[in-house]
């Protein structure tokens, strides 16, 4: 229960097998109260906050739209009326679906993902790191980031290029809010088949060749040094670690959970 009095807002989070379904988990199992929060709640979301607050987590849903900078602030705001602190702050909201050669990627397109995935991050750590400035007991800021931030991959131009991005965003981050006990890193999974990932597993599979999505997964296994893929809780598990008293002197690093697909 190294969590238990604390709170943690995970974005894009509403969604069922998601990232941020599986790092709220690890969460409320270890005693914090949990804000689960995507673009729009709906019956997925709602059942999310019904499985955390049958691990004993006090658990609510709020939309936020984290391109909207006030939108922020005001997720962050109903988070301490709530329960009066934010200590852990999430950055996983994210597009990745928008998938096109380099050359027919739109200005919408690129705007879109950026708007997302780079400025979204930017909003909600500064509403963020404002109410743990106010409450003056520190914080964590986690960015979930990607291999995608470390290696280009074909068609996701604007995926790669935000989250290249956000490591930028994590390192000048974490050095202006050490001053304030406010640690800032980032999480950089390999590939995990949540919704998203399915998308991207139909959609490579092609690009690359492969007969089935089944035979790509099973090359994606093969040349991974800990042979399988990765899995939310794999990311989950780095988070919490991120967000503990061990990690206390850690801040401004872009952790690899990829089981040694990338080591750079």
């Amino acid at each position: 229960m190294r969590f238990a009095g604390k709170t943690i807002i995970v974005t894009g989070s509403g969604r069922a097998k998601g990232l941020g379904q599986a790092i709220l988990a690890r969460f409320a199992d270890e005693g914090a109260n949990c804000v689960v929060s995507d673009l729009a709640i709906g019956d997925e979301a709602e059942a999310i906050v019904a499985d955390l607050r049958a691990r004993g987590a006090g658990a609510i849903a709020v939309p936020c739209d984290v391109s909207d900078a006030a939108a922020c602030t005001a997720l962050v705001a109903a988070a301490v009326a709530e329960f009066g602190t934010l200590d852990i702050f999430v950055n996983n909201a994210g597009i990745g679906f928008m998938m096109k050669p380099l050359l027919d990627v739109i200005p919408a397109d690129w705007e879109k993902v950026l708007s997302v995935n780079l400025s979204g991050a930017f909003y909600c750590t500064q509403a963020a790191a404002r109410a743990m400035i106010a409450h003056g007991r520190g914080g964590r800021i986690v960015n979930i980031a990607s291999q995608a931030a470390k290696t280009g991959f074909p068609h996701l131009p604007a995926y790669v290029s935000s989250k290249h991005g956000m490591i930028g965003l994590t390192r000048a981050a974490a050095v202006e809010l050490g001053a304030h006990r406010i640690t800032v890193n980032a999480v950089c999974p390999n590939h995990v088949t949540t919704g998203l990932g399915a998308e991207q597993n139909a959609y490579c599979s092609k690009l690359l060749g492969f007969t089935s999505v089944e035979a790509y997964l099973a090359n994606m296994a093969a040349k991974n040094p800990l042979g399988r893929p990765g899995l939310a809780t794999d990311t989950a598990a780095a988070c919490a670690w991120l967000a503990s008293d061990d990690a206390a002197y850690v801040t401004g690093e872009a952790l690899n959970v990829s089981g040694g697909e990338e080591m750079h």
